[in-house]
């Protein structure tokens, strides 16, 4: 991260659910990943650039950002000053939680839209931050609930049933356990293709259509979920790097960091601070 650079990346411990980023950007870039919770993100300076279900969108001063979790995206500047912003990352079974008690979505909640300009939105995710920092829970729980409340009444709806699962995407899944399973030494896509009883390009273009990421990308993405999930249960970064199938703790700095925003060490401290 540069000196022009700086991120704070944590969790109030008084809301468990829920985790918190509030950073500045000039030459960062994040790779393309995803995350197991939603995405609010309420930029207040520059512009951040991410590519989003195959479109580059841009998020400006006063706009507000909605990502659904498991959906590949990435970041970067949009402009030489970069951006600055405040998100919150809810998991998914406290925005059903708030859906169910104060909107009519029924099923699960999703966002249909991606970027908009909000003022609204944007004062109430930073004003979440503020009594966050301030440690006044009661406030931010409050404010949790206004906010998701607000943006899934306005840009919200149920997520459609999913299509019943064809061959490819059987294929794929059962290739994405394996991945799982192996983390550590995975196996080569051709290796992989046979043992699923499949060609290699069909494998790949499955794997594509179902996850949004090709399989060595989305590996990468769930080893750095898992070194979090280490790190949250107090494993040092050296051994999160070789639980989660990373050579070395440089290999898992750089990764993690370009998926998560800041580096494991930092975001370790964060928890154990809390």
């Amino acid at each position: 991260m540069s000196s022009s650079e700086r991120a704070r990346h944590w969790r109030p411990a008084e809301l468990p659910g829920l985790d918190l980023l509030r950073a500045r950007y000039v030459a960062k870039t994040f790779s393309p990943h995803t995350h197991d919770a939603f995405v609010i993100a309420a930029v207040s300076r520059g512009v951040e650039e991410f590519r989003h279900r195959g479109t580059l969108e841009r998020a400006g001063a006063g706009t507000v950002s909605m990502i659904n979790p498991d959906t590949p995206h990435t970041g970067r500047a949009g402009i030489p000053e970069g951006w600055t912003y405040h998100v919150l990352y809810p998991r998914p079974e406290l925005v059903a939680r708030i859906a169910a008690d104060t909107t009519t979505i029924r099923g699960t909640p999703s966002f249909s839209a991606t970027v908009v300009i909000d003022p609204r939105g944007v004062r109430l995710v930073t004003d979440l931050h503020r009594t966050a920092e301030n440690d006044d829970m009661l406030a931010t729980d409050i404010l949790l609930r206004q906010t998701v409340t607000y943006l899934l009444t306005r840009y919200g709806s149920a997520e459609p049933a999913p299509a019943p699962p064809g061959a490819g995407a059987r294929a794929a899944a059962r290739a994405r356990e394996i991945l799982l399973a192996r983390m550590a030494a995975p196996p080569a896509l051709g290796a992989l293709a046979a043992e699923l009883d499949t060609g290699p390009y069909a494998l790949l273009r499955a794997f594509r259509d179902a996850y949004g990421l090709p399989p060595h990308t989305w590996l990468t993405d769930a080893r750095v979920r898992r070194a979090r999930d280490l790190l949250d249960h107090g494993t040092s970064p050296a051994d999160a790097a070789c639980h989660a199938g990373f050579t070395d703790q440089p290999h898992l700095n750089r990764h993690f960091t370009r998926i998560v925003g800041v580096p494991p060490g930092a975001y370790q401290r964060e928890r154990r601070n809390r």
